[in-house]
């Protein structure tokens, strides 16, 4: 098969002709129709991931065809239409059994814990309790749109944020994460103020609905003179938008934190003498476990949501090396959807 593949971190990277993985009794193989382009994978690229191992392929947002299945598979044949949440449980632990597979304490990623699906095919481990079924009506590029952005800011803001119709929501960082929390918000009825730096990303958020569009040097002036805002995200990933999006914030209000946090000491200091005056609370968000899948994907159906409006481009498995080496100097705008 086809497949990204570098040997050092921040080192060469180019497209090779790797043997076809194997499925273990639980896993399937599954051949890949769109995978996504994300930020996480430039972290793995650069070394930020200490999951990986090298020699390594990337790639974690996924959606394609059952093409092969372990011996001990149940639950699929071959053709099914599939993706995968980038974070796959164990299935037996006492977070995977109360549900909480995205915190399982070993669990796997595509593109971290073993090759990814910047490739034709992908291996998905523990597929019976990982693999989810798509619907007829999204596509596999819909559905690689999920994987990892869109699927952790709809679980951060409802599950764990318990956003309500007409909270005040900051979201800072107006890229794939940030856009989907933004559409997630106003679907759910609130208002939402959209903080970056760059000029495109704030115009993709106001087509997306967002009511308030700030640059980050005025934006936490700005929020508290609209009272503060009752949840907001760092949808991008860095002390400065931490901290901002923690200034942003109403007494008693929350943040999430989307965004991964990476850094040399693997440390990020925080404002915390506003987190205890004003009794914030701090919330991480690490992904959404497929049992949690059905209530987005039916609000996708539904219309309700529509994650395919963040996809601006669409590129080949020979293009892929290029576009990842760059995405830390190059403006993101909206997703970028690789078919392999």
């Amino acid at each position: 098969m086809r497949a990204v593949y570098f040997e050092t971190f921040k080192g060469p990277i180019e497209v090779r002709d790797l043997e076809i993985p194997y499925p273990a009794p639980n896993s399937v193989l599954v051949k890949v129709a769109a995978t996504g382009l994300c930020r996480s994978d430039w972290h793995g690229y650069v070394g930020h991931d200490s999951d990986i191992k090298l020699p390594h392929v990337p790639g974690h947002e996924l959606a394609g065809t059952v093409a092969q299945i372990g011996s001990r598979v149940k639950g699929f044949q071959i053709g099914d239409r599939v993706t995968v949440p980038f974070v796959n449980g164990c299935g037996t632990c006492q977070w995977c059994k109360s549900g909480n597979a995205q915190v399982c304490e070993v669990q796997t990623q595509p593109g971290f814990t073993h090759f990814g699906s910047f490739a034709e095919f992908v291996e998905i481990r523990n597929a019976d309790f990982n693999l989810i079924k798509l619907p007829d009506a999204i596509t596999f590029e819909t559905a690689a749109a999920l994987g990892c952005r869109f699927a952790t800011a709809f679980r951060g803001l409802t599950a764990r944020g318990n956003l309500n119709s007409g909270d005040l929501v900051a979201i800072y960082g107006c890229g794939g994460v940030g856009l989907s929390a933004v559409a997630i918000a106003k679907a759910f009825g609130a208002k939402v103020a959209a903080v970056d730096v760059n000029e495109i990303a704030l115009e993709n958020a106001r087509q997306l609905g967002a009511d308030y569009l700030l640059q980050s040097e005025v934006a936490v002036s700005e929020i508290q003179s609209l009272g503060g805002a009752d949840i907001s995200v760092d949808a991008l990933g860095s002390q400065v938008t931490a901290e901002l999006s923690i200034k942003s914030l109403r007494r008693l209000g929350k943040h999430i934190q989307l965004g991964l946090l990476l850094s040399e000491s693997g440390l990020t200091p925080i404002a915390m003498a506003r987190v205890i005056a004003w009794e914030l609370e701090i919330i991480g968000s690490h992904g959404m476990a497929a049992r949690d899948y059905p209530a987005m994907l039916s609000m996708i159906e539904s219309g309700k949501l529509d994650p395919s409006k963040f996809i601006k481009k669409r590129i080949t498995l020979e293009e892929a090396p290029k576009a990842l080496q760059e995405m830390d100097s190059q403006i993101q705008d909206g997703i970028t959807i690789i078919h392999p």
